[in-house]
């Protein structure tokens, strides 16, 4: 679409950065500053112009981005729009509510696309935080803090004017405001509100408007926000544009509500009430979004003949809170805020497996088979409690992956734990249901008792059903009775009820095939006890005759992988034919991880040997399922879902094969 840019300052440079690959066209640029149009006109290919009444009259470019100053954008989108075109503007909308509500309406009346800066709602860490407010993980939020150090312009803009003429509600606080506005609806009033003027002395340029203006804030659905916005706030101080929401069950913590991202892996950080702060890594590659990227999909709205105005309407919105401070701290009483325009949002659910996927934090959907009916997190987490050699507790494990943002929790009744899983996953400051995928296994002594099994396992957890049940292995067992609570047990009785031996010390098996076993999986399947089948630790040829014979096959096959055996014909066997792979046991290799060739590619991605290890399986469309003890490797094992091999990692990874390798 042919696009018309008025104003050619600094963050018109900004925008144009990305115009090489969009879908935009700039035809004209307007600037009063005539060298200035001139320049970016060069830069862009555009017909150069000083009036944008002349601009108007030039050009039919449909879509015009209004990249003036502060003070400019009500005007500038004003005449844009009566001429017939549909605007992008630069926040804020305007600097009177009154003047951004008719902005609006005139746009509805006309049906033209208006849109409005900032883009930080869409943006991946603000999305991250959005999933963690969505899963249920902090409760009914009720308080917030809110950041917008803009900084002593003067010391670091290279045409402060504009800021100053406006102050740091209009410039700064629009980016937590419009977080919040995004996420809980209008606010309702300014509960109180003050307005200082602290500003060094040497400075001979100062602001027109208060430079510090704090003010409390209520939503009418959503938190009280304490707003702290200045200029005399260094911008480099420890709260930017930082906001934290303070939930019933939890806390939020998200660095830099205006941040366009790829320039922090755990932009947001959760906690459960009463808990440290749990970092929440990215599960994609970084990518910051462009500036150009909400002109582009303003435009996208107008091919669809479906112009927007929603980040109109809850840009004027922003613009009436902000009026609302100002009044309230020259009144120093309460002032109502207009909420006419803006629209309450729909509360979204997160979601994984058979129901369309999730909003995994605005990152890309992670690899997997292009046909695949089921959607599963890039890194998993293993519930087992068998580690080096003993039995340990998972609790604290387990609750870490959860507040680390962990949605995939693989367990089983051998684990003996799936009691203690329930009652983490049924705490305040856990997810809601809908957000997991808890995936369980029936051990080898109940391949006749499967039923009885998937129901045990079922009560213990506290569900109604699973997202996948799983032949934990192929082999059949003598029965020992049910498998619940194994944990409770002494390790003596439990090894006993899970590897029965016959009289002479031998592996105690019966003859139940795998077909049959299967017929029961597809019987509790069939009662609604679980979304999904799986079979685990099974060999190609073994699979290819299950799926020959299962009237429902398997929609997830475990599996254990690792550089040396990479398993790539099953893995490719099942990509085929939509089945999800999941790696255990990723890490426990011996050796894997001194591994040269491993040691070096993760030396060349800055990251650990563990990181680029399990990156190699995101990379390939599994999912691996770490599992830890480890505070730290909990989080770091989840960020690897964030990188990706270097273009020759995964030859290299390749020259690891060996065929005969024995763990």
């Amino acid at each position: 679409m042919e696009c018309a840019f008025v104003g050619c300052g600094a963050v018109a440079g900004k925008y144009a950065a990305a115009l090489d690959s969009s879908p935009l066209s700039p035809v004209a640029a307007c600037d009063l500053d005539a060298d200035r149009a001139a320049s970016f006109a060069a830069d862009t290919g555009a017909a150069a112009y000083t009036d944008l009444d002349a601009l108007l009259d030039a050009t039919d470019a449909p879509l015009v981005v209004n990249l003036t100053g502060h003070g400019a954008h009500a005007a500038v989108t004003e005449r844009a729009l009566r001429a017939g075109r549909h605007v992008w503007s630069e926040k804020p909308l305007a600097l009177e509510a009154e003047r951004a509500r008719d902005l609006v309406a005139y746009a509805t009346r006309h049906d033209l696309a208006l849109g409005c800066a900032p883009i930080n709602p869409d943006c991946e860490g603000q999305r991250l935080a959005r999933r963690a407010l969505d899963d249920g993980r902090l409760g009914p939020v009720r308080l917030a803090y809110a950041h917008a150090h803009v900084g002593r312009v003067t010391e670091w803009h290279d045409d402060p004017d504009s800021f100053l003429r406006v102050g740091p509600l209009y410039d700064g606080a629009v980016y937590p405001l419009t977080l919040l506005v995004a996420w809980f609806g209008p606010a309702s009033r300014v509960r109180v509100a003050d307005a200082t003027d602290p500003w060094p002395d040497r400075e001979s340029r100062t602001p027109e408007r208060p430079s510090h203006v704090e003010a409390t804030v209520e939503f009418a659905d959503g938190p009280l926000v304490r707003l702290t916005a200045s200029f005399y706030a260094p911008h480099r101080s420890r709260e930017f544009t930082s906001l934290e929401c303070h939930g019933d069950d939890g806390s939020l913590y998200l660095a830099d509500a205006g941040g366009l991202g790829a320039d922090d892996r755990t932009p947001v950080s959760v906690g459960r009430a009463g808990r440290a702060y749990t970092p929440n890594p990215l599960t994609a590659p970084p990518r910051r979004t462009p500036y150009l990227a909400g002109p582009e999909r303003l435009a996208a709205s107008v091919r669809r003949e479906r112009p927007d105005r929603s980040t109109a309407r809850r840009g004027a919105h922003v613009v009436a809170i902000c009026n609302a401070i100002e009044r309230a701290a020259d009144l120093g009483e309460p002032v109502a805020v207009d909420a006419s325009v803006v629209e309450r949002p729909a509360r979204r659910s997160v979601v994984w497996g058979v129901e369309g996927g999730s909003d995994d934090g605005g990152n890309v959907a992670p690899p997997g088979p292009p046909d695949a009916a089921l959607h599963l997190p890039p890194v998993g987490f293993g519930c087992s409690r068998y580690r080096d050699g003993t039995y340990v507790d998972r609790r604290e494990s387990i609750e870490r992956a959860l507040d680390a943002g962990y949605r995939l929790l693989d367990s089983a009744e051998l684990y003996g734990n799936e009691a203690r899983i329930g009652e983490i996953i049924a705490d305040p400051g856990s997810p809601d249901r809908e957000a997991l995928f808890v995936a369980s296994k029936v051990w080898n002594t109940n391949h006749g008792h499967v039923a009885e099994a998937c129901e045990t396992t079922l009560a213990d957890l506290g569900l109604d059903s699973l997202d996948c049940y799983m032949v934990h292995w192929p082999e059949s067992w003598a029965y020992t009775g049910p498998l619940r609570r194994l944990a409770e047990l002494p390790v003596e009785t439990q090894e006993a009820l899970t590897f029965p031996e016959t009289p002479d010390g031998e592996r105690d098996r019966v003859d139940v095939n795998l077909e049959a076993t299967w017929r029961r999986m597809e019987a509790v399947h069939d009662r609604g006890l679980t979304a999904t089948l799986g079979i685990c630790n099974v060999d190609l040829s073994t699979l290819a005759d299950l799926v020959e014979f299962a009237r429902i096959p398997p929609s997830v096959v475990q599996i254990p992988r690792h550089p040396y055996r990479p398993r790539d014909d099953l893995v490719a066997w099942c990509h085929e034919r939509g089945i999800r792979v999941v790696a255990h046991s990723p890490l426990s290799v011996p050796g894997l991880l001194e591994e040269p060739v491993v040691t070096e590619v993760a030396a060349e991605m800055g990251v650990s040997p563990a990181t680029a290890v399990l990156s190699w399986h995101v990379g390939d469309g599994v999912v691996p399922i770490p599992s830890s003890v480890d505070p730290d490797h909990v989080v770091e094992n989840l960020a690897a879902a964030g990188y990706r091999l270097p273009p020759d990692g995964t030859e290299r990874f390749a020259s690891l094969v060996d065929s005969e390798f024995e763990r």
